[in-house]
């Protein structure tokens, strides 16, 4: 145990993030919360600028993926009572981390918790339902912004704020899940748990939404082959109709015709998804895609 328990601690995972990091840990040594960088193989300096930010780095020489990262950072921020996992594009405003803390402890129900996150464009991200989210019904996807605190479906794993203790009894991130879906799941099984979901509107952060990794050729296809099969893969686990057979169907064409016309970026954009669902249905895992699976 640290001599000097810490009633909060930021996980940022990296990847390839040397140009979003500084602005994101300014933000948390401004608001005096200590931060724990999880680099997933950066090649462009990323591990250098958290350093030289002050930030203590846990360098991975593979890309370990976002929730096993982030359970890996979490296991290491021994003493702190909150963790506050972020993605390194995301800037907490000033009193951010107080008013997170504070809500922590005015809803003692609260299992997470999560700022009012602004996106580029100035709106703030509100997410009315989610796939995992039976006990929140809300099919047409209604969008009634809070003016407050409230209780939501949803919270972004943009930034979220939990009780260490409660993270790691939950089992953390689901570590088959290489990346997406993998904040749809915990928000799924700390409802499960019967703790709530809590959007803290005091607390306000800005989000460079697609601004986390720098881009690199083949990273469209990657992603989109990792949204498909998670998505596949968090619906099998809660007993969901399966959307592969339907991803497949309609991408794979879109693909095809990406390709008769040379259009990379399409083929990436549709070609991943078909992948990824095509994997899904044949039983691969994207940990095996990864180089990851024992």
């Amino acid at each position: 145990m640290p001599p000097h328990p810490t009633p909060l601690t930021a996980i940022v995972v990296s990847h390839d993030s040397a140009d979003a990091l500084p602005a994101c840990l300014a933000a948390l040594a401004r608001e005096g919360v200590p931060a724990i960088v999880v680099d997933n193989a950066s090649r462009d300096g990323s591990v250098a600028v958290a350093e030289a930010h002050g930030a203590r780095v846990i360098a991975h020489p593979r890309n370990e993926g976002y929730g096993r990262a982030n359970n890996i950072g979490v296991r290491a921020a021994e003493g702190a009572r909150h963790v506050l996992i972020l993605n390194p594009d995301l800037v907490l405003q000033p009193g951010a981390a107080a008013a997170l803390l504070a809500a922590a402890q005015a809803w003692s129900d609260a299992g997470l918790l999560a700022p009012r996150i602004h996106e580029p464009d100035g709106r703030f991200f509100y997410q009315p339902r989610s796939l995992l989210a039976p006990y929140l019904t809300n099919p047409k996807g209604r969008r009634d912004l809070p003016e407050g605190d409230a209780c939501a479906p949803f919270l972004s794993g943009a930034c979220l704020m939990i009780e260490r203790a409660l993270f790691l009894d939950l089992g953390g991130f689901d570590e088959n899940i290489f990346l997406f879906y993998e904040d749809d799941d915990l928000c799924r099984r700390v409802a499960d748990a019967g703790r709530a979901l809590v959007h803290v509107h005091g607390a306000v952060a800005l989000h460079g939404r697609g601004r986390s990794s720098a881009p690199a050729p083949g990273r469209v296809f990657r992603t989109r082959w990792h949204q498909a099969w998670s998505r596949a893969y968090v619906s099998r686990k809660y007993g969901l109709p399966d959307p592969s057979p339907g991803m497949l169907a309609t991408n794979a064409p879109k693909a095809a015709l990406a390709a008769l016309a040379f259009r990379r970026s399409g083929l990436e954009r549709y070609g991943g998804s078909a992948a990824g669902a095509l994997a899904a249905l044949r039983g691969q895992s994207a940990l095996a895609r990864e180089g990851l699976a024992p």
